[in-house]
């Protein structure tokens, strides 16, 4: 039987090598074979954290492995991958994180049948917040490659993060639509927990305990305390520093030691979208949110945000 990890080694490998094609070739190519090794990971999974990229997952992730490794005596040099604790330790669940990117291109289903069955935890952030930070991963940590299989303006392109936001396809529009899909199947997936990266914030360990609960755990308050402390953003980004997780590959690891855009923790602001746009601009954002994302996240109007923000203050 072929292990978890060797799968992984095997999987990067033909990546790579796919890298020799040009990108008209590659691309549909390396999607499929992602699709391939995502089926693979779903199979396994009692729990799956899915979320659109820069929605919160990486502080999710680092607070849910250090509840795990407090618990069940799991080594802290690596982050909860999948099966990684599980084969340390049985009691773990095997848990898969995914921005649900390449499934669909292997499986060929339409809507998200194929989550059906499993416990399903659904990560939201506000969109217009989401597409701010997925221009800093853009400019700043996603590789040349990486943009193009996922439709991403091309590597060194000259793209403010104004027109990325409101104009290119990539931003707040993609956010959107991938939100609203997600929004749709939510009634036919069964065990679902919904979380909201503001509600992270304004109550961490609450919002924690209510995730661990979900998955199976009952949580001490001292786990608790420790995970939410262990995850702040100070101390990922002191973590990101020293390259603690190197273990993990390139998932906490800044891309330009002392600029903070470039940094995969950068400042998990609610709201700090606004910093970066004219009155007008977040006048268009809101709109633009209120009128095309489903209210079920509570993202309607700038009210449930703007409760976020004072609650945070």
């Amino acid at each position: 039987m072929i292990t978890t990890t060797l799968q992984g080694l095997l999987h990067q490998a033909t990546v790579l090598a796919l890298r020799l094609l040009p990108d008209e070739k590659r691309v549909p190519l390396e999607r499929r074979l992602r699709g391939r090794y995502d089926a693979r990971r779903l199979a396994r999974a009692d729990v799956v954290v899915v979320s659109y990229g820069k929605s919160g997952r990486t502080w999710a992730r680092v607070m849910l492995s250090r509840y795990f490794q407090l618990r069940y005596g799991i080594s802290p040099k690596r982050l909860l991958t999948l099966d990684n604790y599980h084969r340390r330790n049985p009691a773990v669940p095997v848990v898969m994180f995914t921005h649900d990117n390449y499934l669909r291109d292997y499986t060929g289903t339409h809507g998200k049948a194929d989550f059906r069955g499993k416990k399903l935890i659904v990560l939201v952030r506000h969109p217009a917040d989401t597409a701010v930070s997925q221009y800093f991963q853009w400019r700043y940590r996603m590789k040349p490659g990486k943009k193009a299989l996922n439709g991403y303006p091309p590597h060194g392109a000259d793209i403010s993060l104004q027109d990325f936001v409101l104009r290119h396809p990539a931003g707040l529009e993609r956010v959107v639509k991938f939100t609203n899909d997600w929004a749709r199947e939510l009634p036919e997936m069964g065990e679902v927990l919904l979380v909201r990266y503001e509600d992270l914030r304004r109550d961490t360990a609450g919002e924690l305990r209510r995730i661990l609960s979900f998955i199976g755990e009952q949580p001490t308050d001292a786990e608790l305390t420790e995970a939410v402390s262990f995850a702040s953003i100070e101390n990922m980004r002191a973590l990101e520093e020293r390259k603690a997780f190197w273990f993990s590959g390139s998932v906490l690891k800044p891309a330009e030691r002392g600029n903070v855009d470039s940094y995969k923790v950068r400042r998990g602001k609610v709201g700090g979208f606004r910093d970066y746009f004219s009155d007008a601009e977040v006048r268009a954002i809101e709109d633009y949110v209120r009128g095309r994302l489903d209210p079920v996240f509570g993202y309607a109007g700038p009210a449930p945000l703007e409760r976020a923000v004072a609650a945070e203050a």
